[in-house]
């Protein structure tokens, strides 16, 4: 299959806002891919890479080659030259994994350019997340989307999983086990402004657990082999020593748990969260990084003990077999109550050591591994500011024809000027983005049909964040986390955002 063909399909579900004519069109090509290809085309349409990472930024697609005329790649032709870029390491690599890129986006036309940089950059946002494809899939395979839900699973890969069901159907999906060393997609929370409003939708008693600001692992063990696996399933064993070491030392030799590792000061409050993912994605000199920065784990759930899966069984069932299984000074803090007030309180305590909020869990919710469930509701402080707006992005999907991705900057009082923070396009609503676009258009500095449209820096917009991170990646040399719309303020003017040195103060 030419990768001409994937672009097009993307355009047409991005152009489409109907969930059944995104699925009509996903479906459609699915029904067409050779069984060596189909993998890659559930990734692609997915907005995911099949090598995950592969080591090229923003800058290196700004000057790329004239595209081709007539498209001739083959989506095996585009993954072989993506997996040589991915395995270039060492000295002059950067180099290297240019040149490939320029052979690539030389070997391809203008619709396929577009479509890559989009990929590469983790902007596809056409409207293909995990429920659609997982539509489309079951229907071009003729399976129940619950067969490929279930897969999904055990598998964590959907397309993995996508390949399985349209190469064999349910026989192939039915296959699917949760295996020892082959990690599943984590489960997610949900989100609630309060402990008290979790507990409301939760109903009845709950279980609180303190929300760490670390990296989310899942660590499995079969005999004297452990694996640890991160959030997105990549395999870090060799960057968490302290980790497989303390798995290696239960009784238990058959396990998978899920929890975090985080980075804690010797007054056992945590570190910042880029220095524990630093030292998590350190690769080289493990054991001095051990030395200067150590790991501590905190399990908060069991999907497997003593050989036994419990993906079906509820959060109080498993909690107690991690209890059995792994000694309390190793699993993260909880309380069961249905008080509200004493939730809360138990909130403010986590925030007052330091750590990022925490998690309200149905005792009855069974692990619904890769979507957020509704027994799991996190609670987190917020955080806002407000900025001016510096440019937006032409949206795809339901935001078609729309500017939605904000470009947000801080005042800088030396200058007078703006330095930009960061992007989001989170808490918009249909109203609000119909309104900032005619708003946009009438103060844009560029051209109004480029993808990122420029405006004159007069609105200023409240912003809502998890928190203040360092980063090269803006001039500032810091990002906001998770941030997203509130509202804006027309009662303000830009002179009176908050400046850079308001963020700067809120880096831990």
């Amino acid at each position: 299959m030419l990768l001409i063909d994937l672009a097009r399909t993307s355009a047409a579900v991005a152009a489409d806002r109907a969930r059944t004519a995104k699925i009509g069109h996903l479906a459609e090509l699915l029904g067409r891919v050779g069984p060596d290809e189909a993998e890659i085309a559930i990734a692609y349409l997915s907005g995911e890479l099949r090598q995950r990472q592969i080591g090229v930024g923003w800058r290196s697609l700004r000057d790329l080659p004239e595209p081709r005329q007539v498209a001739t790649a083959t989506l095996t032709q585009v993954d072989a030259l993506l997996e040589r870029i991915g395995s270039r390491s060492g000295p002059g690599s950067q180099a290297a994994r240019r040149d490939l890129l320029n052979e690539l986006f030389a070997a391809v036309t203008r619709q396929e350019q577009a479509f890559l940089k989009r990929l590469l950059m983790g902007e596809l946002r056409q409207g293909a997340q995990g429920g659609v494809m997982v539509e489309a899939i079951a229907k071009a395979a003729d399976v129940l989307a619950a067969e490929v839900r279930r897969a999904l699973t055990l598998r964590g890969w959907l397309p993995a999983v996508g390949a399985a069901a349209l190469g064999g159907g349910v026989t192939a999906l039915r296959a699917f086990r949760l295996e020892v060393g082959r990690p599943v997609a984590p489960m997610l929370a949900q989100s609630a402004p309060s402990v008290t409003a979790a507990l409301e939708k939760i109903g009845g008693p709950a279980a609180i657990e303190w929300k760490l600001d670390g990296v989310r692992v899942q660590t499995h063990r079969r005999g004297d082999q452990v694996t640890v696996f991160t959030r997105g399933l990549d395999d870090i064993t060799s960057q968490v020593p302290e980790l497989v070491e303390a798995v290696a030392a239960l009784p238990d030799t058959d396990l998978v748990l899920d929890g975090e590792v985080i980075a804690l000061r010797p007054d056992g409050r945590p570190e910042p969260f880029q220095v524990t993912s630093g030292r998590v994605a350190g690769k080289i000199g493990v054991d001095a990084l051990r030395k200067t920065v150590p790991l501590s784990v905190f399990f908060f759930d069991a999907l497997r003990v003593r050989g036994t899966d419990l993906l079906d069984l509820p959060d109080e069932e498993r909690h107690r077999a991690l209890e059995a299984a792994v000694p309390a000074e190793l699993i993260t803090p909880r309380l069961v109550t249905a008080d509200a007030d004493e939730g809360e309180e138990f909130f403010a305590d986590a925030l007052r050591r330091g750590h990022e909020g925490v998690v309200v869990k149905s005792p009855r919710t069974p692990y619904a591994a890769g979507r957020r469930g509704a027994g799991w509701v996190k609670v987190k402080p917020r955080h806002a500011l407000d900025l001016v707006v510096l440019a937006a992005e032409w949206g795809s999907g339901r935001r078609q024809g729309l500017l939605s991705n904000l470009h947000l900057g801080a005042l800088d009082p030396e200058t007078g000027g703006f330095v930009m923070l960061g992007k989001t396009f989170k808490g918009l609503t249909d109203e609000l983005l119909s309104w900032q676009t005619e708003q946009f258009l009438r103060l844009a500095e560029g051209p109004a049909d480029d993808w990122v449209v420029t405006v004159k820096p007069e609105l200023v917009v409240e912003i809502a964040f998890d928190g203040v991170q360092r980063s090269s990646r803006y001039p500032g040399g810091m990002a906001l986390r998770f941030a997203r719309v509130l509202r804006y303020r027309p009662d303000k003017r830009p002179d009176e955002a908050d400046t850079v040195e308001t963020v700067r103060a809120l880096l831990p």
